[in-house]
């Protein structure tokens, strides 16, 4: 999973998921983090520690915010909380988990120095890496307003491109539209979702307007043939 938002109770619950492997955090918003309390039930059901994985100032803000979680000893008394095991993050490091290989590409949220990944199958021959449908590689760049130089070749023979669009206006933390698009079109991946859209940007005939191969993302939107239509469903 990729971040812990404030609404994981809703979507765990409207998709049914059961499982959760992982969580890989962009960086320390509340609206990336303020949903890590919930994952306690998935401890339950897969009777299992959950990894995390984070940069060190997101890694600062986990243990002060969910000092109950990560110090839980120094509890009162002890209750039902989450059970993780936390790893700190390096930029210049990629990660392999069950197959995949998550490898972070720096961002710039306004100032702030944040993460995204692209994210693909460790080898063609791999389990993983059955993708008839071309999703792979994945990149994954939400709460960005610029891309350094050095990022860039990370963002190269991209089949998806999710990408931070937050209205048509300037703003000094976040991607317009219109940059969104360009940066979309130098990136040349197959396809092109918007995400963290403002309610400035009315779904359908902003999609509409955009090149063929770019659109707006959508609340249960799934890539790669596995429809979240309320079946159970790991993930």
């Amino acid at each position: 999973m990729l971040d812990a938002g404030p609404d994981l109770r809703q979507q765990a619950l409207r998709h049914r998921l059961n499982r959760l492997d992982a969580i890989l955090f962009t960086h320390n918003h509340v609206d990336h983090t303020f949903g890590l309390d919930e994952v306690r039930r998935f401890n339950i059901t897969m009777d299992a520690p959950i990894d995390l994985y984070a940069e060190a100032p997101t890694m600062a803000h986990l243990k002060r915010v969910y000092a109950h979680i990560f110090d839980r000893a120094s509890n009162v008394q002890d209750s039902f909380v989450a059970t993780i095991i936390a790893h700190e993050l390096k930029a210049d490091r990629e990660l392999v988990l069950w197959g995949m290989r998550f490898t972070p590409i720096r961002l710039l949220h306004g100032r702030l120095p944040v993460l995204g990944y692209r994210i693909e199958p460790e080898a063609a021959d791999s389990p993983m890496g059955n993708d008839p449908d071309g999703w792979w590689p994945l990149a994954y760049c939400t709460d960005v307003s610029a891309i350094p130089p050095e990022s860039w070749a990370k963002l190269t023979g991209l089949q998806t491109l999710v990408l931070d669009a937050l209205r048509r206006r300037k703003h000094p933390t976040h991607f317009t539209l219109g940059q969104a698009v360009g940066v979309a079109h130098e990136v040349e991946a197959a396809r092109t979702y918007f995400v963290h859209m403002a309610h400035d940007l009315p779904h359908e005939p902003t999609s509409a307007d955009l090149p063929p191969t770019m659109t707006l993302a959508h609340d249960g939107l799934s890539l790669g043939g596995l429809p979240l239509d309320g079946q159970q469903h790991e993930g």
